[in-house]
């Protein structure tokens, strides 16, 4: 990517910024709504309808449904299924790690996170994998400020990640800018050297999201054509936050209190 401001990347005004946080609070609330409802026995199918019905009830649409042709309103990947796994007849037992990613639209701005959520009880490794991965995505979203550099958040993840432990940092995916799209320039990868790439500016929106595993970073997708999992079997985890580029600092969009770094 080339150094200076990429034409590409999408500059929102502070009117268009508190617009988006209407959409970040709907899928924070969601999620919130959906991790109580995390427990053995519940199928990812049930979840999806109870994301549906949170993003109805708040008179938004999903982002996900339909995008590209996926076929539900989140994506519920377990255990080793990294990200975008489809909804439907699996049901959760405990020791499960289940990563669920929601988005929604209102007025024709987007918001989108995603949390990692234990089924029951989890086995200390997963429990801090998760935990390593949450702090990277916060490391990453403390370095979203006016003045640096798009690389400098993806070293913060990186940084984050390795100093916690031996973990996989999945390199094939990785985070993006939004707005009016879900998906839009510039894809952030969650590792690198800092300094580089388009200076970080404010009216940008930056979805933020290391995926983490216990094992090697390699990656399949399945026959599905959607679902990412880790080559080798081991568990992943999945964490996400929508930021906004303040003339102060960071501003989490999709957290459900008011999160200013």
């Amino acid at each position: 990517m080339g150094i200076g401001k990429s034409p590409k990347i999408q500059l929102k005004t502070p009117a268009q910024i508190d617009a988006m946080r209407v959409a970040g609070l709907v899928v924070a609330t969601t999620l919130a709504t959906l991790a109580q409802h995390v427990k053995s026995g519940v199928t990812t199918g049930d979840l999806d309808a109870i994301a549906r019905q949170c993003i109805a009830d708040a008179g938004a649409t999903p982002s996900f449904l339909g995008y590209h042709g996926f076929p539900a309103v989140i994506c519920t990947s377990v255990n080793d299924e990294v990200v975008h796994g489809i909804p439907g007849s699996r049901t959760l037992v405990d020791g499960d790690l289940i990563k669920i990613d929601c988005g929604a639209i209102v007025d024709g701005w987007h918001g989108d996170a995603a949390i990692s959520v234990p089924v029951g009880q989890v086995s200390a490794q997963v429990a801090t994998l998760s935990q390593v991965t949450e702090a990277s995505m916060w490391a990453g979203l403390a370095m979203a400020r006016p003045g640096g550099r798009l690389t400098d958040i993806s070293h913060a993840v990186e940084q984050a990640t390795v100093a916690a432990g031996t973990y996989g940092i999945v390199a094939d995916y990785g985070g993006h800018g939004i707005g009016t799209a879900m998906h839009m320039d510039p894809h952030i990868l969650n590792y690198g050297a800092p300094g580089r790439g388009p200076k970080l500016e404010v009216g940008m929106a930056l979805a933020i999201e290391p995926m983490a595993t216990l094992g090697q970073a390699d990656v399949v997708v399945g026959t599905d054509g959607w679902t990412v999992s880790t080559a080798d079997g081991s568990v992943a985890a999945h964490w996400e936050h929508t930021v906004a580029i303040t003339e102060h600092g960071p501003w989490v969009l999709t957290a459900l209190d008011d999160v200013r770094l």
